[in-house]
C-alpha cells in the first residue's frame, strides 16, 4: 500500500516559476514563496528557504525550465537563449556545493537542452523538471517500502535533520518507512534530534511529523548517545546529501556522532537516499566538499572563533543498511551496487 501524501512543499507557479514552502519560517508560520526570477530561486536555496537534496534538485531544475521559459517569452533566442541556459545552470550550481542531487539535476536539464531544438526548448525543459520530481514521488515510495519492515508495530524510531516530505517532492526518504508503517496501521513514534546549528529537527521534522498525527518527542544533539544506550529505539534512519563510491555518507552535522552512539548502543543505523543522491565520481567521504555556515548562525561570546560546518562524513564502515528506491543494500554490497549504476568497475569496500 502506497502511503498518502503528507503534503506537497512545492508547486510551480502560474507564470512558470517555482511556488515553495519558506522553511525558516517554521513552525510559527507557514509561508509560501512564489519565486518567478532566477535570483529568487538561487536565494532561496542558498538562504535554506528551501532545503533537502532531493527537493533543493527539484527547485533547481524548475528553476531554471523556468527561467528559460521567461527568456523565451520576451524574445531570446538562438545562442543567447543557450547562453542565458549555462548561466543560469551555472548561477544555480554554486549555491550548495555538498548536495550531490543539485548538480545532477541541473546536469539532467542540460543534457536534455542538448537534445531539443531551440523552439522546443522551454517545454522540453519544463517537462524534464518535472520528471524529475514525478520519480521523487515513485523514489519516497519505494524507499518506504524497502524499510517497512525495519519499523514493526510499537516501533521507536530516532531520526537526526529532517529528511521527511519537507526534504523531498514527496514522502521523503528516512522518514518514508515511517510513513510506510503508519499507512500499513502501524503504531510508530519518533525522536527526532533538534540538529544544530538551524534545528532542522525540531523545527521541521517535528512539524511534520506532529502534523500527520505521529508521536515524535524531540531531544538536543547531546541528549542521542545517552538515548540510544537505553536499549528502547529500534533503528536510527537518516538522510545523505551526497553518498562517494565507497559508501561514505555526507549529511547534516551530528550525523556522524549519532552513527558512532548506535554502533556502541548494537542499534542499527540504517540511511535512507535515491540513487541521484550517490556520487560515483567521488570515491570516498574525504574527497566530499564539506559546506560551512556563516559563524552568525551559532551563539558565541564576542572575541571566539566559530566553526560551523554544515556537514560531517559517516564512514561506511558504521552504517547497517542503505535505503534506495532500487532497495535495500548491504554495506558489503555497496560498491557492486554503484558500479551497476554507472556501467564502471567496482571501486574497494571500506574496512
Amino acid at each position: 500500500m502506497t502511503p498518502p501524501l503528507p503534503f506537497r512543499p512545492v508547486a510551480w507557479t502560474p507564470l512558470g516559476g517555482v511556488r515553495a514552502l519558506d522553511q525558516t519560517r517554521l513552525p510559527d508560520e507557514e509561508r509560501w514563496l512564489d519565486l518567478d526570477t532566477l535570483d529568487g530561486v538561487a536565494d532561496a536555496i542558498r538562504s535554506l528557504r528551501v532545503r533537502g537534496a532531493p527537493l533543493i534538485g527539484i527547485v533547481a531544475a524548475m528553476g531554471l525550465a523556468g527561467e528559460v521559459a521567461r527568456a523565451a517569452r520576451g524574445g531570446v533566442a538562438g545562442a543567447a537563449l543557450r547562453e542565458r541556459l549555462d548561466a543560469a545552470a551555472a548561477l544555480l550550481a554554486a549555491t550548495r556545493p555538498t548536495a550531490v542531487n543539485l548538480r545532477w539535476a541541473l546536469d539532467r536539464l542540460l543534457t536534455r537542452a542538448a537534445a531539443t531544438p531551440d523552439n522546443g526548448l522551454a517545454d522540453a525543459l519544463r517537462a524534464e523538471a518535472q520528471a524529475i520530481w514525478d520519480e521523487d514521488l515513485a523514489m519516497g515510495a519505494a524507499i518506504g517500502a524497502a524499510g517497512l519492515d525495519l519499523v514493526p508495530d510499537g516501533a521507536l524510531v530516532l531520526t537526526h535533520c529532517n529528511a521527511g516530505a519537507l526534504a523531498t517532492g514527496g514522502m521523503g526518504t528516512a522518514l518514508a518507512p515511517v510513513y510506510a508503517a503508519r499507512a500499513a496501521g502501524r503504531t510508530v513514534r519518533v525522536i527526532a534530534d533538534e540538529t544544530r546549528p538551524l534545528l532542522q529537527g525540531s523545527r521541521l521534522t517535528a512539524w511534520e511529523l506532529a502534523r500527520a498525527g505521529i508521536d515524535v518527542t524531540v531531544i538536543t544533539d547531546g541528549m542521542a548517545a545517552s538515548r540510544l544506550a537505553r536499549g528502547d529505539v529500534a533503528c536510527v534512519l537518516v538522510g545523505a546529501d551526497r553518498v562517494a563510491a565507497n559508501g561514505d555518507v555526507a549529511n547534516k552535522i551530528g550525523t556522524y556522532g549519532v552513527a558512532l552512539a548506535a554502533r556502541a548502543a548494537g542499534v542499527p543505523f540504517v540511511v535512507a537516499l535515491p540513487a541521484s543522491t550517490i556520487d560515483p565520481a567521488t570515491p570516498n567521504g574525504a574527497a566530499i566538499p564539506i559546506e560551512e555556515r556563516h559563524a552568525a548562525e551559532i551563539a558565541a561570546a564576542p572575541g571566539a572563533r566559530v566553526w560551523n560546518p554544515a556537514f560531517d562524513v559517516t564512514p561506511a564502515s558504521l552504517v547497517t543498511a542503505y535505503l534506495t528506491d532500487r532497495g535495500r543494500i548491504a554495506p558489503a554490497d555497496w560498491p557492486a551496487f554503484v558500479a551497476a549504476l554507472c556501467g564502471a568497475p567496482a571501486p574497494a569496500a571500506t574496512g
